[in-house]
């Protein structure tokens, strides 16, 4: 059991941390990958590891965070330059807006995302996606941000309260919930979010665009607007939908594939099943990495196949140069996130709020909501909040663990931020630079979707639970 005192030293070292890393990323010139790491150090040194320990914990962090996420943003923004270059995200965008009509671009991306989100984790779909945010500010002449905002929430909002998402899906079995259940509270309590986030993306969209152009002068959405007649006047000359959508709907679906394939393997309990040819197949083409390089190998050879050889590889490098960046930053958040966790931190303040006295519902929200903060990932908060609430719960009468299960996955939608790897996914990709800037496109709105979310669980708690 940790002392009183080394209670107090993890919770210092941890808000002194937080309070440099603020401070570095927005009053000083110091890079946020520096910055990370310098607040990855002060809150493992004072937390009471040792020096040797907190280096292997900053580099095992960013090394675990990259092994999942790295290869699929390389591959990734390779497609996507691709997507770009050829044609087929205007392709998609016109197709899009003729099927729903003028003015709803931002519903169409934010059901895609809530929709997406679901079977894939939100980092990786955002970067397979984030081509058509794109090429629909090219074509419409909308906000980048709004486009981006609305189908970053919705990929935010499944991914954290949606089985087969593997953050719920191990949140109900935490439980012992029926997982038909977590799926249908986890759709009819995200839903709302959907509402708010599209309402804020409308509203600041275009206000958080101005602000950039006022602070650095760069205009986000300038480039795109500049090619929208021309893009019109070929779009005959685009190449067809089937071929367009091909190298980011196989992806998907090979992913999907991947994740039924496990939930069956599971559900049926078969050890024998799990080693069949069939479910190993699955496994293998269906892994991110493997899937999106699949997209990427059908994007050069569907959408470019008679451009030069030198051509193709210059277009697939430029994407490669934007991803450095992204790789380095997103690396950082998961060394930070490492060291929170293996000094304890998370522990320690999920064990005292579990103590105090309040609704039996909020007891996993609470928790998982402080581990998000603390850690960034919204799968280990969620997880821990489980964890830590479910044997407490399990002892209090006429508490509905469904409820208490979502209450887990909607607490670790709480305010990403710097040490949450998608905060820097999305703000990169949509070229968003200052640390300001970067809150307001991705921390308000998070914390939007779980205030909403929190009180259509509360509200469905008092009437079924």
């Amino acid at each position: 059991m940790t002392q009183p005192g080394m209670e107090f030293q993890l919770i210092f070292g941890l808000a002194l941390a937080i309070f440099i890393l603020i401070f570095l990323v927005v009053k000083t010139k110091v890079h946020a990958v520096v910055a990370l790491v310098i607040a990855a150090s002060i809150a493992g040194l004072i937390g009471g590891m040792l020096p040797g320990d907190v280096i292997a914990s900053i580099t095992k962090g960013f090394g675990a965070t990259l092994s999942t996420i790295g290869l699929v943003i390389g591959f990734g923004v390779m497609m996507g330059r691709i997507l770009e270059v050829s044609g087929a995200a205007e392709r998609m965008a016109y197709t899009l807006i003729r099927w729903l009509g003028e003015k709803r671009e931002d519903w169409a991306l934010v059901v895609t995302g809530y929709v997406v989100s679901i079977p894939i984790f939100c980092d990786s779909a955002f970067v397979i996606l984030s081509p058509l945010v794109k090429a629909l500010a090219r074509t419409t002449g909308k906000s980048v941000l709004t486009l981006g905002i609305c189908l970053a929430g919705g990929l935010m909002l499944t991914h954290h309260a949606v089985p087969p998402t593997p953050g719920p899906l191990g949140v109900a079995g935490i439980y012992n919930v029926d997982v038909g259940l977590m799926i249908l509270w986890g759709v009819i309590l995200t839903v709302p979010g959907m509402f708010v986030i599209v309402a804020y993306a409308r509203r600041m969209g275009p206000k958080i665009e101005g602000m950039i152009r006022t602070d650095t002068g760069e205009d986000l959405s300038a480039a795109y607007r500049e090619f929208k007649d021309a893009a019109a006047k070929r779009e005959a000359d685009l190449p067809p939908l089937g071929i367009s959508v091909a190298p980011i709907v196989v992806p998907i679906l090979l992913i999907l594939l991947n994740t039924v394939s496990a939930f069956v393997v599971k559900a049926s309990g078969d050890a024998a099943l799990a080693k069949s040819l069939g479910v190993q197949i699955a496994s293998f083409v269906g892994n991110p990495v493997i899937a999106v390089a699949i997209g990427v190998l059908l994007a050069v050879y569907t959408l470019v196949p008679r451009k030069p050889r030198d051509e193709v590889i210059a277009d697939l490098e430029k994407g490669v140069e934007s991803a450095g960046i992204i790789l380095l930053v997103t690396g950082a958040g998961g060394a930070l996130g490492a060291v929170l966790r293996d000094s304890g931190a998370g522990t320690v303040i999920g064990n005292s709020v579990a103590s105090l006295p309040m609704p039996a519902i909020l007891i996993p929200f609470v928790i998982a909501t402080l581990v998000r903060l603390i850690q960034g990932s919204g799968t280990v908060a969620m997880i821990t909040g489980a964890s830590i609430s479910a044997p407490i719960l399990a002892a209090i009468p006429g508490v509905d663990m469904v409820f208490a299960a979502q209450a887990a996955a909607i607490g670790s939608m709480c305010c990403g931020y710097f040490n949450d790897s998608y905060f820097w996914v999305i703000n990169r990709i949509l070229g968003v630079k200052t640390a300001k800037h970067q809150m307001l496109v991705w921390s308000v709105p998070t914390t939007l979707g779980w205030a909403t979310s929190l009180v259509a669980l509360l509200v469905a708690n008092a009437i079924f639970g």
